[in-house]
């Protein structure tokens, strides 16, 4: 028998003598790490819906207000392939507290700073120490729940991508308009983080470091990911602000970090002990359900994001006013994304079906709402925002049960990377491009429009008064540009439909002893 190498002994986390037993401090440290994820979500988002009010409280304009969302979610990118290594080597217990406690340090301190510089430090720390818990939550659902309630584990990371962002819109409403307090904007994850940090301190075991692991480490993938992703973030963040490849800053984010990540994918597939184990991808079941969580993320855009946009151009409603649109999808998910769960353990259910099921509801309701014109409220959105919230769970739920089912618990810290890493990037993918799509729509209906009205003045005895025909004009177009998006999308989500013929069927799992 020949003996390991150390690069053997750490390429793979530490195998346990026994299947982990699910009892009250496993779950009390999971609910920890659930709600922490949910509130990472949130803040990552309601930063996002806030801007403004942020921007004017800081004395910052619309550009260089765009940096601080910008900066936080490069700083969550890059984390994401990175988290599950160091929460293994120096245990879940220790690194989880470790980043709550960081996160919760900064958004104790933000609501007091002024200095633009700073505040963007600081947020890109936040959004890696934030980012760090997310993985977490896949990670130990994967590692620690028994096949008879896994789906359920999976359910409820489902909803960090189907709940929090459609609530987000209420939460930040409440706080800049009722309570007017734009401070609770960051501080309301200071509860949150004393109760997760109660939860999963008394749930874990306190374990020793494995600083043997550190002999393995991959520091060409660390050293080249970490930054080749922060800039790609930065560069999708900022792009349709900055137009893209017309701008040299732009150009240079692209270039250097796609420089990076082609050797930090190099680096991960010739490593013995990678961060990511790309040779996963060689299962059918893990390449074609990220392909489809890639596409998928984009086409949630249309969920809240896109009427919200809408309805705040048009009908100058703020966050509170568009909170409707978002709970009627988010609400929804505390029973419904259960209830996709519990449908996949039924024999008779095939999960790729559920899977194309969801694809169409979302494509269906996108079709709905493309019908959309300049006096739509949020009322006229609810027959579409219903089959959002039922398609969204089916399609996500069932996605993830086709892709983790080929994944043995142990390899979980790998795919946990993977998805989060997909998660975060297919995010600001979708939402530059959708974006792109806004801008390029928006110029040939403007111009179309603005060019008819011109033909008209002409005709008319006493022309047009530009003054009052802008606002109309205005609203005409954002209406034609929502529905256009609406279309792409909806059309979108219907060309996914025959990649769920690719998966390998899964058969439900066995619930309860096997006889």
């Amino acid at each position: 028998m020949t003996a390991a190498s150390p690069a053997d002994a750490t390429a793979m986390p530490p195998k346990p003598a026994a299947p982990p037993v699910l009892n009250a401090r496993i779950v009390a440290a999971l609910s920890g790490v659930l709600i922490s994820a949910m509130m990472s979500g949130l803040n990552s988002r309601a930063g996002s819906l806030a801007l403004r009010d942020i921007e004017g409280a800081i004395g910052q304009g619309i550009d260089n207000g765009s940096w601080i969302s910008a900066c936080y979610a490069a700083g969550e990118l890059l984390i994401m392939p990175f988290a599950s290594w160091f929460a293994i080597t120096f245990t879940v217990r220790r690194f989880y507290l470790a980043m709550l406690a960081v996160t919760a340090a900064i958004a104790a301190v933000l609501p007091f700073l002024v200095d633009l510089r700073l505040i963007l430090v600081l947020r890109v720390i936040q959004g890696i120490s934030a980012g760090a818990l997310i993985p977490l939550l896949m990670m130990m659902a994967l590692r620690f729940l028994p096949p008879a309630i896994r789906l359920h584990g999976l359910a409820l990371y489902a909803m960090t991508a189907t709940f929090t962002p459609n609530v987000a819109f209420w939460v930040v409403g409440h706080w800049s308009d009722t309570a007017a307090d734009l401070r609770w904007i960051s501080w309301q994850f200071l509860p949150a983080a004393a109760l997760c940090a109660g939860l999963v301190g008394w749930g874990l075991p306190s374990e020793p470091v494995i600083w043997q692991r550190f002999r393995g480490f991959n520091w060409t993938a660390f050293l080249a990911g970490a930054p080749g992703l922060f800039l790609i973030a930065l560069a999708l963040g900022q792009g349709n602000r900055l137009d893209w490849l017309n701008s040299p800053l732009i150009c240079t984010l692209l270039t250097a970090g796609g420089l990076l990540l082609a050797v930090y994918l190099l680096a991960e597939w010739t490593h013995p002990s990678p961060f990511v184990k790309l040779d996963l991808l060689a299962r059918r079941n893990l390449h074609a359900g990220f392909a489809v969580f890639f596409v998928l993320l984009a086409v949630l855009y249309s969920g809240a994001s896109l009427p919200a946009s809408f309805l705040g151009s048009v009908q100058g409603y703020r966050s509170l006013q568009s909170a409707p649109v978002g709970l009627l999808i988010g609400l929804p998910q505390l029973l419904l994304g259960f209830a996709a769960a519990l449908l996949l353990y039924q024999r008779w259910v095939d999960a790729r079906a559920m899977l194309a099921l969801g694809l169409i509801l979302i494509g269906v309701s996108c079709m709905m709402a493309a019908q959309v014109d300049a006096g739509w409220t949020w009322r006229q959105f609810v027959p579409a925002q219903i089959l959002q919230a039922v398609g969204q769970p089916m399609a996500v739920v069932s996605m993830l049960f086709l892709a983790t089912s080929v994944v043995q618990p142990m390899e979980g810290p790998y795919v946990a990377g993977f998805v989060n890493m997909l998660r975060a990037l297919g995010t600001l993918a979708g939402v530059a491009a959708v974006g792109r799509l806004e801008t390029l729509r928006e110029h040939f209906h403007s111009d179309s429009l603005v060019g008819r009205a011109a033909a008209m003045a002409n005709h008319l005895p006493g022309g047009v008064d530009p003054a009052s025909a802008e606002p109309a004009i205005a609203a005409q177009v954002a209406a034609l540009v929502t529905a256009d998006t609406y279309l792409v999308l909806g059309w979108t989500a219907f060309a996914l439909v025959p990649l769920c013929a690719f998966f390998t069927h899964i058969p439900a799992p066995t619930i309860g002893p096997r006889t």
